[in-house]
């Protein structure tokens, strides 16, 4: 479920930091809407390599692939310059939602046990509005920074749930289907 907490964070986040990325970066409506909806799209090259991906490495590793893609989109995000970096960031962040949304729930119902199967695989939708939530919380507080910073911020702290992540599957065993 924390796959699906740092996506609800990454579409909760974007809504209040686009308005101070519009500022700072000096985007146009249409670059602004491109960077909002672009995820979806890149999220489909993660998708579509997940699967092979984790009948290669393992759906636990697959899992810690997904975490790095979103640290590492995560950071770039925050340290972007200008619009090329912001969307090379949100580009990396997409392939990490695209691993992470296939594999989590494979994984989950692979590990669950038949008698909460169901009740466990129905918490990514759960924790995607909680993570939207907390994007909605953190907007609320780094608003609050110059507008250089404050975004930056939004946008960056979205790496530190994904080390969560990593090393929390990394603590979990394999899934037995893959074994």
């Amino acid at each position: 479920s924390m796959t699906s907490i740092i996506l609800g964070y990454d579409i909760g986040v974007m809504s209040g930091a686009a308005i101070f990325i519009k500022d700072d970066l000096k985007l146009s409506d249409v670059q602004l809407e491109i960077l909002m909806g672009i995820l979806n799209i890149y999220s489909l090259i993660g998708s579509g390599a997940a699967g092979r991906t984790s009948d290669w490495i393992g759906r636990r590793y697959t899992i810690v692939l997904a975490g790095s893609f979103f640290f590492c989109g995560a950071l770039l995000m925050g340290f972007a310059t200008n619009y090329p970096f912001i969307m090379v960031g949100r580009f990396i962040a997409g392939i990490g939602v695209g691993y992470a949304m296939m594999i989590a729930p494979v994984y989950t119902a692979e590990v669950a046990p038949a008698s909460s199967r169901g009740f466990l695989s129905s918490f990514p939708e759960i924790f995607i509005n909680i993570g939207i939530l907390l994007g909605y919380v953190s907007n609320y507080f780094f608003s609050k920074l110059p507008e250089h910073l404050g975004w930056r911020f939004m946008l960056g702290v979205g790496a530190v749930p994904s080390v969560f992540l990593a090393i929390g599957v990394l603590a979990m065993p394999e899934s037995p289907r893959w074994l």
